[in-house]
C-alpha cells in the first residue's frame, strides 16, 4: 500500500565506493556482524531485488550477514507483535510509520535515527518521511510512498459499456451495477485479511467530513459523529450490490486465489488497492505478466456534497525501523538501500515509488505516474488507519469495517464500536 526518502547526497561512481569503503573500516574493529531484516515483500519483484541488495552490500563489506526474512503481510505483523510483546525487535523491520511506530518508540524498542541520517535525509521527498517521524524526531526511513486507489480491467469495462472512469461516488455505484448487469464480477476483495475492506470506509469517511475527519476522530477519541456514520451508510449501498468475488470473506490478499489474483487473471473488473497492487497482480498472474496496457488506475470517486476532494489522498509510506540492539552496520545498510542507485533498481520494477528525489524518475509505467502525479497534487493526506491509530483502535477498525461488509453491523454500531475503544487507549 504501498512507500522511501533521501540518499546520500553526491553519491555516485567513484565517491559511493569510498563512502562504502569507509564506513568498512569505521565498524572493522566490531568484527563479523549480523543483520536480521524482516520485510513484506514476498512476492517478485523485488523479493529478489531485496536479495540481490543484500548480497551486493555483504560483499563490499566482507564482516556483515544480513539474514532476510521475508513474510506475508498479516503473518509479518503477528511475528513483530510476538517479537517487541517479548523486547526482542528484529534489527530492520518493515514499518508504516503513525501510531504503531509511536508505541514502539514509547516502549524503547526502536532507534531513534535523527542525527544518523542528516547527511542524507534530505534527498528524501518531505511528505514521505513525516509518518515515520515522531515528536520531531525520525524512528523510520521510507523506501516507497504512494496511495490507494482504483485498478481497473479497461477490456472489462468496455466488456461492460462503462466508457468513462467514475468521478462520483454515484456514478461509481451505477457502473458496479452495469459491470454486474454484463456478468462481470464488479470488485475482488480480500475480506479475510480485512485491512483492504477498511479502505473503502476510510476513504467515504474523507470525502465526506473533509481530509481532517479521521484525524479529528481519533484525537477526540469519537468516531460517532454524522460524516463517519454516513460513510458506513454510504458503504452498505455498495455492499447492498453484493459487488464482491464469490466466497470473498474467505479470501486473502496475494494467495493464489486472492483478492490480486482473482483481479489479474480476469475474475473482477477492479480491486481498490495501494500503488502495489499491479507488481503484486503480475506475480499472481496465469501468464507471469499481468495485465499490461489493459491496467488502469483512477482515483477514490468523490461524493456529492461531501467536505472532501478527489484531491484529498488515502495512502502511506513502506519503510523500515531499527531495532534497539541492532548491529551498528544496521543504519549504513539501510542508507545503502536508499542509495539512488538502488532507490532506481526498485522504482525500475514498478512495484515501488521512490521517495529519494534522484530517482523519481525511473517511474516509467503509465499508472505508476498517474500515482506520483495525484501524490504530488494532493490536497490532503491520511495515513492507513491501521497504522495511524494505536494497533488495538486500528484493529477495531479493521474488524468493525469487516463485520460491516458482513452484514453483522449496521454503520451506527460500527462507529459505537470504534470510539469505545478509542476512548480506552
Amino acid at each position: 500500500m504501498r512507500l522511501s526518502r533521501r540518499s546520500l547526497m553526491g553519491l555516485a561512481g567513484a565517491s559511493a565506493g569510498a563512502i562504502l569503503l569507509g564506513a568498512c573500516s569505521d565498524d572493522a574493529a566490531d568484527g563479523p556482524q549480523t543483520i536480521d531484516w524482516w520485510h513484506i515483500q514476498n512476492t517478485e519483484p523485488m523479493l529478489s531485488v531485496w536479495a540481490a541488495m543484500a548480497r551486493e552490500y555483504e560483499t563490499a563489506r566482507g564482516n556483515l550477514k544480513v539474514e532476510i526474512q521475508p513474510l506475508e503481510n498479516e503473518a509479518f505483523k503477528t511475528k513483530l507483535t510476538t517479537a517487541t510483546q517479548a523486547g526482542s525487535p528484529p534489527d530492520l523491520f518493515q514499518s508504516w510509520g503513525g501510531g504503531v511506530l509511536r508505541q514502539q518508540v514509547e516502549a524503547g524498542l526502536v532507534k531513534d535515527l535523527t542525527a544518523d541520517v542528516q547527511p542524507w535525509i534530505g534527498n528524501l521527498l518531505p511528505v514521505s518521511v513525516e509518518p515515520f517521524t515522531i515528536d520531531g524526531k525520525i524512528y523510520g526511513i521510507p523506501f516507497d510512498v504512494g496511495m490507494v486507489g482504483f485498478w481497473y480491467n479497461k477490456d472489462l469495462f468496455a466488456r461492460a459499456g462503462v466508457a468513462a472512469v467514475p468521478a462520483t461516488w454515484t456514478e461509481f455505484l451505477a457502473a458496479v451495477s452495469r459491470i454486474k448487469a454484463a456478468g462481470i464480477t464488479p470488485i475482488a476483495l480480500a475480506g479475510k485479511e480485512k485491512w483492504p475492506a477498511h479502505f473503502y470506509w476510510s476513504y467515504l469517511a474523507m470525502r465526506i467530513g473533509g481530509p481532517t475527519a479521521l484525524q479529528q476522530a481519533g484525537t477526540d477519541a469519537n468516531f460517532d459523529t454524522p460524516d463517519l456514520v454516513a460513510a458506513g451508510t454510504r458503504l452498505k449501498e455498495l455492499v447492498d450490490l453484493a459487488p464482491f468475488q464469490k466466497d470473498f470473506l474467505g479470501a486473502d490478499y496475494s494467495s493464489p486465489d486472492g483478492q490480486a489474483a482473482t483481479m489479474v487473471n480476469g475474475g473482477a473488473a477492479m480491486e481498490l488497492m495501494g500503488q502495489w497492487a499491479p507488481s503484486v497482480q503480475a506475480s499472481l498472474a496465469v501468464d507471469k505478466k499481468g495485465l499490461g496496457d489493459k491496467l488502469g488506475f483512477f482515483p477514490f470517486p468523490a461524493v456529492d456534497g461531501g467536505k472532501g476532494a478527489v484531491s484529498d489522498v488515502f495512502g502511506g509510506g513502506n519503510g523500515f525501523a531499527v531495532g534497539r540492539d541492532a548491529p551498528s552496520s544496521t543504519v549504513d545498510f539501510l542508507r545503502n538501500l536508499l542509495d539512488p542507485g538502488n532507490q532506481r533498481k526498485s522504482a525500475a520494477t514498478g512495484a515501488v515509488l521512490p521517495t529519494v528525489r534522484d530517482a523519481v524518475d525511473a517511474v516509467a509505467d503509465p499508472n505508476g505516474k498517474a500515482v506520483a502525479a495525484s501524490l504530488a497534487a494532493a490536497t490532503g493526506f491520511q495515513l492507513y488507519l491501521d497504522q495511524a491509530y494505536p494497533p488495538a483502535l486500528g484493529q477495531q477498525v479493521n474488524d468493525s469495517v469487516a463485520e460491516l461488509i458482513a452484514g453483522s453491523k449496521t454503520p451506527g454500531q460500527v462507529v459505537k464500536d470504534i470510539t469505545t475503544v478509542a476512548k480506552n487507549q
